[in-house]
């Protein structure tokens, strides 16, 4: 088993709301670790929809380097909600 890679498993909850990371299943193939994390985290039927993803296929960005990876989105004001109007009409985004 030691052998068998990491999967990172996904849970929705309920239809609407996002997936949420809740662990890690080890398993060789996508179909076992997708029975590996129903079996493993939605035992009382907490999830309407699984994700599992290999681990090593996950790339992320370095919290040290956070500055050089979000600054240039200080530069782009019209990417803020703050930049445009809302209409009086318009009741719900």
């Amino acid at each position: 088993m030691s052998d068998w890679p990491l999967w990172e498993v996904f849970v929705r909850a309920k239809g609407g709301l996002s997936h949420r990371h809740v662990g890690s299943v080890h398993a060789p193939d996508r179909e076992m670790a997708l029975n590996h994390a129903r079996d493993t985290y939605t035992r009382r039927l907490e999830g309407v929809s699984l994700w599992v993803v290999k681990s090593s296929d996950i790339v992320a960005s370095d919290p040290d380097q956070s500055g050089p990876t979000f600054e240039p989105a200080a530069d782009k004001v019209y990417r803020h909600p703050t930049f445009y109007e809302i209409p009086d009409e318009v009741k719900h985004i």
